[in-house]
């Protein structure tokens, strides 16, 4: 259910401490959305675009990620020249497509591509699992991260047990329609599939219990800044300053 096409490499994005790569790109990201110049806006994308070739990922991938966040996007270019206010620029009958709406859509469009890039570069480049363990290591709360990676890893089950259900329905004949009949099975399905999950869960924790466990997760890798680290963080922190001043600076 969830791939991570993009954590397997050897490029320069993947060899940086993953603690550097979430840092980055949480203070990218927020960066990205609060400007509302296009001059520092046109640094982001070209900085997350930069990232991206470095990480030397799939082509094709990283475009169909795009294209899904993109068509949204394209239905918010259709509704907002027409909906916000501010000088008309082309007028047909009654409706005026605003100058104000087109650069407000200019500036989503810009805006979502840098963050989706950034966070493709730098946070997909890394396994679920060395997520989990950066956040726990950045003092992130303990109980957000087990939730993180026990999710993670029993999904795959909840998928299993859903197709499990799906396939005994459909041995019995059952036949999607729109009707109360189709309503109450699909209720049942989802009533059963959260009791079964509740179940597993009592299993897993007792599990868990029995091997040891006290609340903490436990990694073989250390993470560790070297001084290739630091000079990344030394460069992207420099456009990130750059861009904040563009932003902010008269």
């Amino acid at each position: 259910m969830i791939s991570e096409g993009f954590a397997m490499g050897a490029s320069p994005v993947h060899r940086l401490d993953p603690r550097l790569r979430v840092m980055a790109a949480t203070v990218f990201s927020g960066l990205a959305a609060v400007c509302d110049r296009f001059e520092p806006l046109v640094i982001c994308l070209m900085t997350a675009a930069a990232l991206a070739v470095l990480a030397q990922l799939d082509l094709r991938q990283v475009l169909r990620r795009l294209l899904l966040v993109n068509g949204l996007i394209l239905f918010l270019w259709a509704v907002l020249p027409l909906t916000t206010e501010g000088s008309a620029v082309l007028t047909v009958g009654p409706v005026a497509v605003t100058d104000e709406g087109l650069l407000l859509s200019a500036r989503i469009t810009l805006k979502s591509n840098a963050i989706l890039l950034a966070l493709i570069a730098l946070v997909a480049t890394q396994p679920i699992g060395t997520l989990g363990h950066a956040l726990n290591r950045m003092k992130m709360p303990d109980k957000l991260v087990h939730l993180l990676l026990i999710t993670y890893r029993y999904i795959f089950v909840l998928e299993q047990e859903y197709l499990r259900l799906i396939r005994a329905a459909r041995v019995r004949c059952f036949t999607p329609k729109t009707g109360i009949h189709t309503y109450r099975t699909y209720a049942y399905l989802i009533g059963m599939l959260f009791v079964r999950a509740a179940a597993r869960a009592e299993r897993v924790h007792q599990a868990m219990v029995c091997r040891g466990f006290s609340g903490r997760f436990y990694s073989l890798s250390e993470f560790s800044f070297t001084r290739t680290d630091v000079a990344w963080a030394a460069g992207i922190g420099a456009v990130l300053l750059a861009a904040g001043w563009m932003e902010w600076m008269p």
